[in-house]
Parts: C-alpha cells; structure tokens; sequence
C-alpha cells in the first residue's frame, strides 16, 4: 500500500484518546526487550525510565498508526501541512530525505549559496550539478541575509532545467526570505520552527520545509520536523527517511516532540509574554555596540562593527564575566538564541550585561569583509587520496574536503572547488580572531586536504 494511502487510513479521533508523554508514564510491564539498561534505576541514566523499543501498544515511527501517528498529525495541524513527519535525527536527516526526494540522480539543483552542510552532503550522495543562488551580503559583519526573489528569478530564467531550489530561511541570523517560485522549492527553516506560531512571522511555505524543534522550542535535542505541503513528494519523504534515518527511534526525543505540541497547543500565555520580553529587549539602545535587524525578533544579533572588540572577545566576556553564553561568535557579532523557555529575568541580566561591557568600549570602525568567491557551478566530490597541504599553498588547488566555521555550518570551502587567495585569507582571519573553523580532517589550522595532481 502507498504511503500516503496508510496515512489517510488512519482514523486519527481514535488515536488522540491517549498521547504518546500520557502513555509512556504507564509503562508496568517487565522489559524482557531492549534497551540494555531495563529502566534499571540503579545505573543512574536519566532519561531512562520511558526508554523504550517499539514494543506493543507504543506504535512504529516507521510505519505509526497510533499514538506517534497522532503526534505527527498535531504537528500537521500545528505548521498547516498536508504532511509532517516527526524527526529523530534533527534537520539533517530531513534535508537529506527531501533532497532525494525531490531529485534523481545527476539532477541540476539551485542552492542558496548560505545553505547548512547538510544540503551539501545531500547534494553530493545525489550526484548533483549545483548552481548557486546568491543571498544578499552584510560586509561589514561578514554575513548572508536574504535571498531576493529577482535574484532567483534571474538564476532559474538561466537554468530552467533544474530538479528544485533549496534555500535557507529564516537564517542563522534571522533573516527571512519571502521566495515564490515554480519549481519544487525546499526550505532549509530549521531555525524557524517558532514560526507561525501565536505572534511570530508567519511559517515559510515551500513544497517541503524542515525545522529544528529543539533549536527555538521547548524539545530536546534532534527533535525537528519534515512538513510536506505538496503531496507529490510524500511518498518519497517517506521512503528516504525510512532510508537514512535511525530505525531505532528514541522514545525520550519522541515523548520531548508530544509535549512540545502540547505547550504550543495550551500555553498561548507563555508565547505572549516571550513576545513581550522580546519587544522590550529590542528598544535596547547601545552606544558602541548594535543590535542587528532581524526579521526573526526572536534572534539576537549583537554587532562589534562600531567598536573596538571582536565577536570572539564579546562572546568570551558575556562567558567569563557574566556566565552568559552566546550561541555563536563570528568576526564582528555574536549570535544569542532566545525561546518561550527564557525568563523575563534572562532577558534583564542580559541587558545589564551588554550594558556594562557596552560602557568600557571606544568606537573603532570595522573593516568590510569580503566574501569569498563561488564558483557559478560545481557537482561535488571528494575522493580517497586527499593531498595534506599547507593551507597557505593551497590556492589555485583543487579541495578535497569541507571547511566551516561551526556554528553555523555553512561552508566555506567545498570539495572539488577551486581555493581562491581571499577564501585562503579568510579563513585564516576568523581562525586568527577564535573563530571555530573546521574541516573535515581536522588539518587546519596548518593544512588542508586538495586532490592529488
């Protein structure tokens, strides 16, 4: 039976009787099954005592018809799609199966140039021909904003073959991209699973959009969502999540996914007052340090672009001096996350921190930082005899391997891209400021790994 069939067979009012956090407290019975721990409380394993295999009566998330198909149809319910799927293995594994989902092999495929390493990844198990889509650029903080639709328009006007387009909103900064378009569109939204809910902007709508539960909302970590919205791609999702993702569910992540739909479904005041406290913190006014504009309130982007401190230097402050930690620092700003989970309180101590550090600042003007070049087209590989090279030799070579800056995972360098000066240069500035730069073989700060000649 097709997938989608199974799903519409589903009588869902006989399934919301008992949700899956509700269920999972009656657990009587002696675990003669895995996992190896038993819910043994002598080991001391939090979590332990509703971790469980798919035993009877707890449902499949490979094939859910009952309790865990309910909690996919609130998802649904929640985000308006004719779809959701509940993921285990984070945003990654949703990308992944919607990569494939929507794209045959060799296909030609439009990426937005900030697009997550994991749109990379699928794109090189799939044998894609990339061509990138530029997004606007911050020089003066060395980051992607937004994806104008003119110019995705003008890049699919010239390939107008391509399978998809795959684009990253809202981004690591909060910046949302309101894009149209007629090919198969998949959103990158794991930073906005917030969206659309209550008082927020409203959620991205693609044919496939993928969000990280636990990065804005009350989840644990890995729990996202796959909403599909055009029932083409079902099917597909379906078949390459059972594919890529683990076949052994955590019961913990799922029982975190059904009581994050309960506090989205019953605890509007919370999300009220989040609001609020989001609303104040805005009219923060600095005088050396900026708060950047993000169409995503949600996300605190705290700029050094008028003063004399970098966003490592802020970042290691807000740690050491105030037991603050920020999400994220670049060159020139920090990232800080916020969720219905942070108290007014929070908020104030913040303030009263950027305050105080903003006080003992002088202005200094920061210097643009230019991008790094991209290649209009690239299909990506990586072969098994990488060249170690120093990394100041490296330009004009052909890489063999990713770098990033992590967070957030975009990469800098590709695999089977040619190394241009700037790219080189760049690199070695934001390793030079503390920048957690990263490649695949761990080589740098010293080496990198470029194809053999």
């Amino acid at each position: 039976m097709p997938f989608r069939a199974l799903y519409d067979k589903i009588d869902i009012q006989e399934v919301r009787k008992l949700k899956l956090h509700d269920k999972l407290k009656e657990l009587d019975k002696y675990p003669f099954h895995m996992p190896g721990h038993k819910r043994n409380e002598e080991f001391n394993i939090i979590g332990s005592e509703i971790d469980i295999t798919e035993i009877e009566g707890f449902d499949n998330l490979h094939s859910p018809s009952g309790i865990i198909a309910e909690t996919e149809k609130r998802l649904s319910d929640i985000y308006k799609s004719e779809k959701s799927f509940m993921l285990v293995n984070g945003s990654t594994v949703g990308i992944l199966a919607a990569v494939f989902a929507v794209c045959n092999e060799g296909d030609k495929i439009i990426i937005a140039r900030n697009c997550h390493k994991s749109v990379y990844n699928a794109c090189m198990l799939r044998k894609l021909r990339i061509v990138f889509a530029e997004p606007e650029y911050d020089a003066i903080n060395g980051y992607y904003t937004k994806l104008s639709q003119d110019a995705l328009d003008f890049v699919i006007a010239k390939n107008n073959d391509a399978a998809a387009v795959v684009i990253t909103s809202p981004t690591y900064e909060g910046r949302i991209s309101d894009i149209k378009c007629d090919l198969p569109l998949i959103i990158d939204a794991a930073h906005g699973a917030h969206l659309g809910i209550h008082y927020f902007p409203e959620y991205p709508k693609g044919s496939i959009v993928i969000s990280s539960l636990h990065k804005t909302l009350p989840a644990l970590t890995q729990c996202a969502v796959m909403n599909v919205y055009d029932g083409r791609f079902i099917n597909g999702a379906k078949l390459y999540l059972d594919i890529f993702e683990t076949s052994s569910p955590s019961y913990v992540l799922m029982n975190s996914v059904s009581v994050c739909c309960d506090i989205i479904e019953n605890r509007r005041d919370l999300f009220k007052e989040y609001y609020k406290n989001l609303c104040d913190f805005r009219l923060t006014e600095l005088e050396h340090l900026t708060l950047k504009y993000c169409e995503d309130i949600s996300k605190l982007v705290i700029s050094s672009e008028n003063a004399d401190i970098s966003g490592a230097r802020l970042s290691k402050i807000l740690r050491d001096k105030y037991n603050i930690e920020p999400e994220m620092a670049s060159l020139n700003y920090i990232v800080l996350m916020t969720s219905v989970g942070d108290t007014k309180e929070a908020f104030e101590w913040l303030k009263t921190a950027l305050y105080e550090i903003d006080g003992e600042l002088t202005y200094k003007k920061a210097l643009p930082i230019l991008k790094p070049p991209v290649q209009s087209e690239i299909t990506i590989s990586i072969s098994s005899e990488g060249k170690e090279t120093p990394l100041k030799e490296a330009v004009g070579k052909t890489s063999d391997e990713f770098v990033y800056a992590y967070p957030p995972d975009i990469p800098i360098i590709v695999p089977n891209s040619i190394i241009a000066k700037e790219t080189v240069s760049y690199v070695e500035s934001l390793i030079k400021s503390g920048v957690n730069v990263i490649s695949d073989s761990a080589l740098l700060p010293d080496k990198i790994l470029t194809k053999a000649e």
